[in-house]
């Protein structure tokens, strides 16, 4: 009897199933895919503090991002298949936060980088309890709740992706022609491609960046001597950094976890709704905010800063419908290889944040567009409708104009000046758990609801 081949089963139409077999020649594209929505990302918040701390070496910082890459690709290996508890079970990517640059930077400019990872190590432990009381505290994150932290995810991302757009922050030459070309190009290939169906209509993300990147070298904007530079191989070292624990950081920093706790369960809740079509369960989101926790742990342990869940990549999922787990692995093995390889990960280290900018608009207005249709599901009545005006107008608001906030104490804008999705959170939850429900909203109905999603 012949032997069945593994990839047998494998089938194209997988890709819009969480489980099953993709052929490699659609899982590979497709999972790079991911991982260049997510690159720049990862590794912008290392790159930020190194230039507040000059006493580190480039040697050091190259170890550390290399370090980045392979814990990313770590712990969404433990996202996409859970150990024990820890993990959702979900195409989830992880990387390294840009939430926590505030708070890094304040410790930073008093303490020092152990410093940060001690509190980041305390941090990550706290979050890992937190994640055990999900379940009883699922009643604060009903629909209108977790569709207004995802609709704030996607409008917080927008000015980042606009930044992307125009070369990046700081860029000597942000807002030049050639940025503006290149992401505008990306743009349209993306939107002719999104015309076709099968294949070229899922991969149009990447082969839109593909296209810009090209057009990039063509307009002479790629510096490549920093591949040239980077190592063939490298191993990841960790505790390289040390740790230093002090109060005076450690307190901020917990806040931050309770902060980007919420963001994860934002993002798992736009994976399921705008990938899935459904709400998250009670142990995707415990699975979830664990494994959040355990990367961040990781994370410290190898000198970088926390790991979350990558708002981008919902965006990207929601953008293409791609949600099977054996794509998303074959992008966090390619971004594994990339932490053993420094060669391979410069060559996309030197691409133009620009290029990226034309994929992240589209991305992260998707990210809305899911965070909408989910909040359409719910009843705009008079008290849902206030609801949603305080948590966006006041969130949103302060978002965008967080010195609003400057004569308060300093950890009050640490925490809600510097992440809007915070403030909406807060005030939706809160504004939730006061306003008079109507008479619709029984509690017969939330009691077989929470049934259905244990279920």
């Amino acid at each position: 009897m012949q032997k069945k081949n593994f990839f047998s089963n494998a089938s194209r139409d997988n890709i819009y199933c969480l489980e099953g077999l993709v052929p490699l020649q659609d899982a590979i594209p497709l999972g790079i895919q991911h991982i260049l929505a997510m690159f720049l990302g990862n590794i912008s918040p290392l790159l930020i503090i190194f230039g507040l701390l000059p006493g580190i070496d480039m040697g050091t910082r190259t170890i550390l991002i290399q370090n980045s890459m392979f814990v990313a690709a770590l712990v969404t290996l433990i996202q996409l298949y859970p150990i024990w508890k820890v993990g959702a079970g979900l195409p989830i990517v992880m990387g390294t936060s840009s939430g926590f640059i505030g708070t890094a930077k304040a410790i930073a400019n008093q303490y020092g980088y152990a410093t940060i990872m001690g509190a980041s190590l305390i941090g990550s432990i706290f979050e890992i309890i937190m994640g055990f009381f999900i379940k009883p505290l699922r009643k604060l994150f009903p629909p209108i709740v977790t569709s207004l932290v995802i609709i704030s995810i996607g409008l917080s991302l927008l000015p980042v992706g606009i930044q992307y757009f125009g070369g990046g922050s700081g860029a000597a030459d942000f807002g030049s022609w050639k940025h503006l070309l290149v992401g505008s190009v990306v743009i349209l290939t993306i939107i002719v491609l999104k015309q076709f169906k099968g294949f070229i209509n899922v991969a149009s993300i990447l082969i839109g960046i593909v296209v810009g990147y090209i057009l990039a070298i063509c307009l002479g904007m790629v510096d490549f001597s920093p591949v040239a530079d980077a190592s063939w191989f490298a191993l990841p070292r960790p505790f390289i950094m040390g740790f230093e624990f002090k109060w005076e950081a450690i307190l901020p920093m917990c806040i931050m976890f309770i902060a980007t706790t919420v963001e994860t369960i934002g993002d798992t809740s736009g994976i399921t709704n705008g990938g899935l079509g459904r709400e998250a369960t009670n142990k995707e989101l415990t699975g979830s905010v664990l494994a959040d926790g355990a990367g961040s742990l990781i994370a410290s342990c190898f000198g970088v800063l926390p790991n979350t869940s990558f708002s981008q990549n919902v965006g990207l999922v929601t953008t293409t419908k791609v949600v099977n787990k054996f794509v998303v692995l074959m992008g966090a093995i390619f971004l594994l290889l990339m932490g053993f390889f420094p060669k391979v990960s410069a060559i996309f280290t030197a691409m133009p944040q620009s290029v990226l900018g034309g994929a992240a608009v589209i991305m992260f207005a998707m990210i809305f567009v899911s965070g909408l249709q989910s909040l359409l599901k719910v009843e705009l009545n008079a008290r849902n409708s206030l609801i949603i005006a305080l948590s966006l107008g006041l969130g949103i608001g302060i978002g965008n104009v967080p010195s609003v906030l400057d004569q308060l104490p300093d950890w009050v804008g640490t925490v809600f000046a510097q992440n809007g999705i915070i403030m909406v959170f807060v005030i939706a939850t809160v504004c939730n758990l006061v306003f008079p429900k109507s008479k619709e909203d029984v509690e017969e109905k939330n009691i077989e609801e929470d049934k259905k999603i244990d279920n």
